[in-house]
């Protein structure tokens, strides 16, 4: 969104403002929001954020230089030579302007949630709206308590339907992001154990997810995964219309005649039959969530046959390729326990000589971390995986788990390093292999990818 400069000064009640943008002098308008003074670009205005080991006001100075137009700070910078509005806390200045640009916006807005699979759904759903829909989304995993105000300001003006992802990793977040978005629509992909670390159960997961669905006016709609027990009772909550999507009977927009091979994934809905070169199970499910939100915007199913077949995997999400007659399925952008069980499946039915999978640690997963790697390495195990190499930490769990579920002691590595892994299967791997790489974004499972292939 573009906002005259003045107008976020006012809407900031920034100190000492009203001097430095006078009446009479030229109209500036702000362009672009950051808080990364890495990518600011001329005519932004950056946020100047307090962070755990970088403070944003020690780069004032630069981003000014680099043509931001304003930058927003707790303290002035001396001989910055730039505009500074003085707010007392920078974080809330950034909520507060987003949540007014919202409100001025004023169009429809559709909000994700989810354990696993928010992003991906996200995309599918913006992906299909943009058929008949100019769409605003959250660009790549903007969802947090800085990310989602992002995510609202750069909105475009002229956009008809904005999709936001809302991410979590303790109580109340969900509710505060809920209302700075303020969704008339919610999207619930399904509750598990990602960010478990700050809560007692599941059941806290769930309660935390549900506050999107909570936070839905009366009016609103809920467009809740069937398949997932816990997320189909989240329509008990709600006194608005639900729409649900899934495999099981009784959803609203079902998959039926489902065939999954090593090209992605087939089914029939609403007598419409679908192709996607998404993978598994979960990627039938981003396609349903997509079309049933589609759905409520009055787009025909008939219409999104060709847009669901151009879907593509996002950058580490599910990305299929072969490397020298090995395929890789690189889905290591980050990791869950359910995540990792959707992409166990997929590679259990990639047809190759040897199957191997390439975990790295899950993280923010608290005293529950050794038994749910170790469920991991059960279920990997159960499912014929024939080679399993660990990274990190309670990755050696996994590894111990697989061999105790029958996998050879001989067919099981633990490595320490990403690098490492890497260097090993550089020498490892044969034309014929397929080969899972995962793993949560700080385990950074990348890098073997990086090191095998150099």
């Amino acid at each position: 969104m573009e906002i005259p400069l003045a107008q976020v000064a006012d809407v900031l009640q920034a100190f000492e403002a009203a001097n430095l943008l006078r009446a009479d002098g030229p109209v500036v308008v702000a362009k672009g929001w950051s808080i990364d003074s890495r990518t600011v670009s001329p005519g932004d205005v950056f946020f100047a954020i307090p962070g755990e080991h970088h403070d944003g006001h020690a780069f004032v100075r630069e981003v000014l230089a680099k043509g931001a137009v304003a930058a927003v700070v707790s303290q002035c910078v001396a001989d910055a030579g730039g505009l500074q509005l003085r707010v007392e806390n920078t974080v809330a200045a950034l909520q507060r302007i987003a949540g007014w640009a919202r409100q001025r916006w004023g169009r429809t807005i559709v909000g994700v949630t989810g354990s696993a699979g928010k992003t991906t759904t996200k995309d599918v759903i913006s992906a299909l709206l943009a058929t008949h829909y100019r769409v605003g989304k959250t660009t790549g995993n903007f969802n947090n308590y800085l990310g989602l105000p992002l995510s609202l300001l750069r909105l475009p003006d002229h956009a008809e339907v904005g999709v936001i992802e809302l991410g979590m990793n303790h109580a109340g977040e969900i509710r505060d992001l809920a209302k700075l978005a303020k969704p008339q629509i919610g999207v619930v992909t399904n509750v598990g154990y990602a960010h478990i670390e700050a809560f007692d159960s599941i059941d806290g997961v769930a309660l935390a997810k549900l506050e999107l669905i909570e936070a839905l006016p009366s009016s609103g709609t809920a467009v809740l995964n069937a398949d997932d027990p816990k997320v189909a009772r989240f329509a008990e909550v709600h006194q608005g219309r639900i729409v649900t999507y899934g495999t099981v009977a009784g959803a609203a927009v079902r998959a039926e005649n489902i065939v999954m091979d090593s090209n992605g994934v087939a089914f029939d809905t609403a007598g419409v039959h679908f192709r996607s070169q998404l993978m598994g199970r979960h990627g039938i499910l981003n396609v349903l969530a997509g079309l049933a939100v589609a759905g409520l915007f009055g787009v025909d199913p008939g219409d999104l046959t060709g847009p669901v077949s151009e879907l593509q995997p996002g950058p580490m999400r599910g990305e299929r390729r072969v490397w020298r007659g090995i395929t890789i399925l690189n889905d290591c952008y980050n990791s869950n326990p359910d995540a990792v069980r959707f992409m166990i499946d997929v590679l259990k039915d990639e047809p190759a000589q040897r199957r191997i999978a390439v975990l790295g640690e899950m993280l923010e997963l608290g005293r529950w971390a050794e038994a749910l790697h170790r469920e991991a390495g059960e279920y990997l195990a159960k499912a014929g995986i024939d080679v399993l190499v660990g990274i990190r930490g309670a990755g050696s769990f996994a590894v111990d788990a697989a061999i105790s579920g029958g996998m050879s002691s001989h067919a099981a590595y633990f490595f320490n390093e990403p690098e490492e892994a890497g260097a090993f299967l550089r020498g490892f791997v044969r034309p014929g292999d397929a080969i899972l790489f995962k793993g949560s974004r700080g385990s950074h499972v990348e890098r073997a990818v990086a090191v095998m292939e150099s």
